[in-house]
């Protein structure tokens, strides 16, 4: 397929960009093992199968039934251990209609985005300026998002949407915005005083989310 074509272009771009020298063949993350700055440590090659280096749940929609209308199904080095050490990683995007990915970061890759089908609505900002770059994109068409930099993906078609996103790294890292300062126990006043929103809208939005204070 055509889609998918592309998406293993964009793959083998990312492979490859610059990542850490390997001294070996590769390093199957031993996930019983705790994650470093450097990965994984590697599972023993005696063990390692075919089985490391091949991943399917990227082929199985995600569940949009939820407040985002979206889904994300990830491909980091926690769920592929044949990704560590490579400086790679992918994920579905699942959106229904009226889907949203909220504004979010990953400190630690740059991302790809590949539209499979629909039409979704991307941006990011910039660090300095705070300019806005803001796309709308087809089937088929792609959009980069800087490393660290806050950005965000939503359906502005008239039927679902897919995308797949490929990283520079095998653990790219998340923060969501609004879960961020509403998703948790930040008390309130203080994220009054940071955001200036009112006292109902910043109880409002912590009911939703599940915060508290």
């Amino acid at each position: 397929m055509p889609q998918l074509l592309s998406l293993l272009l964009v793959a083998a771009a990312l492979l490859a960009s610059p990542s850490a020298a390997l001294v070996q063949d590769f390093c199957v993350a031993d996930l019983k093992s705790a994650d470093t700055p450097a990965g994984y440590p590697c599972k023993s090659v005696t063990t390692v199968t075919v089985e490391d280096f091949a991943f399917a749940g990227l082929g199985v929609p995600g569940n949009t039934t939820n407040i985002i209308k979206a889904a994300v199904t990830p491909a980091f080095v926690g769920q592929f251990p044949g990704f560590n050490g490579l400086g790679l990683s992918m994920a579905r995007l699942d959106l229904a209609l009226g889907g949203v990915i909220p504004l979010h970061t990953h400190p630690a890759a740059s991302e790809v985005l590949f539209v499979a089908q629909g039409t979704i609505c991307a941006g990011f900002i910039s660090s300095g300026a705070n300019k806005v770059y803001l796309k709308s994109l087809n089937r088929g068409e792609i959009m980069v998002f800087p490393q660290g930099l806050l950005h965000f993906q939503f359906n502005s078609g008239k039927g679902p949407a897919l995308g797949f996103v490929a990283f520079s790294s095998h653990n790219p890292g998340l923060q969501i915005t609004d879960f961020a300062l509403f998703a948790n126990d930040l008390p309130s006043e203080v994220v009054e005083k940071v955001t200036f929103l009112d006292d109902a809208q910043v109880k409002k939005l912590k009911g939703v989310l599940g915060g508290s204070g």
